[in-house]
């Protein structure tokens, strides 16, 4: 699934007490403080973007299964990259023992992302002659099942210390429980730091990969450009989501960005590389070769071998 990161904390469940401007009804669904119009406009973008990046894979499911060709119109590796970034955003979503929405939103992006993995070795095999397209199939399945149970097991493990993670996934802004003014970062800050830090350079490497083998084909079919496009909405909406955000009282400017910086670069880079990618679709849109010509040159391959 998606590309952009956000902060990962929950603070004690039905605490109204330190939030007594704040709405009620995000306190209940999102367990966030929102005291003005400014808060609510953030959690609202937030919530939109996490929308994009939940829907951003349906376009290439479609495309995938109308063109056949999937294999040859996506890189591997930006699969690879994709799922890397979301797996450590689950991971990030069990250490800090995120509300049942997030968990949940976190397992749906994975869950989505070994999909796509599927479908691909699916073609991958299919267009080389193979028989073995249902055992793979399976071990998709399983590989998607294992997964999901052992960041469980280990998540919830972790989870059940004194000293919760802070992790900046993909959710919505949690409240800040911190005293007022700079400080350093604490220990579990810095573990999500960390975390968020390298989901962020995985989301962005996985892109590299991915231009390159449009820029290979000199052409962009079987790739669809809404997956990119929501993609993007999601993390223009994220940054747009963190800058409304109010710092906490105290707090400057400066110091709340800091905190957030490292996922404020990852979203507007990837934006950024995507920005690159909108320009292939453009550039490579007159005279790319169409479904069937890749088709019966796959086929020509496998009549050769």
């Amino acid at each position: 699934s998606a590309m952009g990161a956000r902060r990962w904390r929950v603070p004690p469940l039905g605490n109204f007490s330190d939030c007594p401007n704040g709405s009620r009804w995000v306190m209940d669904v999102f367990n966030e403080c929102a005291q003005d119009g400014r808060d609510i406009a953030s959690v609202l973008l937030g919530l939109v973007s996490i929308l994009c990046f939940a829907a951003a894979s349906f376009p290439q499911f479609y495309q995938a299964c109308k063109t056949g060709i999937m294999d040859r119109a996506l890189s591997i590796y930006f699969l690879l990259g994709w799922l890397g970034g979301d797996l450590l955003n689950l991971i990030g979503s069990f250490l800090a023992d995120q509300l049942p929405l997030q968990v949940y939103t976190a397992v749906y992006y994975v869950l989505a992302d070994l999909v796509m993995l599927s479908l691909y070795c699916y073609y991958k095999v299919k267009n080389r002659g193979g028989g073995f397209a249902t055992p793979i199939n399976a071990a998709c399945l399983f590989l998607a099942l294992g997964t999901v149970s052992a960041v469980s097991v280990l998540g919830r493990g972790a989870a059940g210390g004194q000293d919760p993670v802070t992790f900046r996934g993909r959710s919505l802004l949690s409240t800040r429980r911190d005293e007022p003014g700079a400080k350093p970062f604490t220990r579990s800050e810095i573990i999500g730091f960390t975390i968020g830090s390298v989901s962020s350079v995985l989301y962005l490497c996985s892109r590299v990969p991915q231009i390159y083998t449009n820029y290979k084909r000199k052409s962009t079919a079987g790739v669809s450009y809404s997956l990119f496009a929501l993609v993007m909405l999601g993390n223009s909406l994220y940054g747009l989501s963190v800058l409304l955000k109010n710092p906490e009282p105290g707090q400057g400017e400066g110091d709340y960005v800091l905190h957030h910086l490292p996922w404020l670069v990852g979203s507007l880079g990837v934006l950024a590389l995507d920005v690159v990618i909108s320009f292939q679709f453009l550039a490579y849109r007159r005279g790319k070769p169409g479904t069937r010509e890749e088709r019966d040159a796959l086929l020509g391959e496998q009549g050769d071998g």
